[in-house]
């Protein structure tokens, strides 16, 4: 079932269980693991959204995320030395106005993705809009805020969480995430409109073939795609 947005303006406040706890903390030793090897190749890398809030389920995934483009070898060649599956490369471009990116997966749960061009403000934002930490704020056990896709702050508290609806108070949601408020007012549009006429699916979406690279599958794609085209030259 969607995730619909709230427009719910109270507050709630929310307690962990100590199950909750615990799953958090595997989910993150996962997340530790993974920008560890990164940071060993000089690969900086984030992880974002639940993870980084603190407000996982069982059905969350664990998402790094490599905020500079990168030569996506040096990037595989980190993964395979720590003996870190690659089990599927995609090539994503969510619409025809956003940097193409990278996704491997490593398992049904973890994914690793990074730029294959340069992003635009907005697109670096909405990593800081979902929650975003790194690996020292990992290891010290920080949780940030950030918006969940109901369209929710949620700001961590000693016992888990208050979750409170963003529509209406984008401004001053923006200044708590410490981002643009046109970031925010975008994510809105983005969220609302998907709500009102559903999943309008992806620009582009493509699998890599086992012998291709990222740069030579995304030279394949541009060649064909005259908006692909426009969009690296942006």
């Amino acid at each position: 079932m969607a995730v619909k947005p709230s427009k719910n303006s109270s507050y709630t406040e929310i307690s962990y269980t100590e199950g909750h706890w615990k799953m958090l903390s595997h989910y993150r030793e996962k997340a530790i693991q993974i920008i560890s090897v990164f940071e060993k190749f000089n690969l900086l890398a984030i992880t974002h959204g639940s993870i980084a809030r603190g407000d996982i389920t069982r059905k969350s995934d664990i998402d790094v995320f490599i905020p500079e483009t990168q030569n996506s070898f040096l990037v595989e060649t980190a993964l395979d030395s720590a003996h870190l599956p690659v089990n599927n490369r995609l090539i994503v471009q969510a619409t025809p106005n956003y940097a193409m990116k990278a996704h491997i997966e490593v398992d049904e749960q973890t994914t690793v993705s990074f730029p294959l061009m340069e992003m635009r403000r907005v697109e670096r934002e909405f990593y800081r809009f979902g929650g975003e930490i790194n690996l020292s704020q990992l290891k010290a056990d920080i949780r940030v805020p950030g918006v969940d896709k109901r369209l929710m702050l949620i700001e961590p508290t000693e016992n888990g969480h208050i979750e409170s609806s963003i529509i209406g108070r984008e401004e001053s949601t923006a200044k708590v995430l410490g981002i643009s408020a046109e970031t925010v007012l975008d994510r809105v549009r983005a969220l609302m409109k998907r709500d009102s006429v559903g999943r309008t699916g992806v620009f582009v979406k493509r699998e890599l073939s086992p012998d291709e690279t990222f740069e030579l599958a995304l030279k394949k794609i541009s060649e064909n795609n005259p908006a692909v085209r426009r969009r690296m030259k942006k």
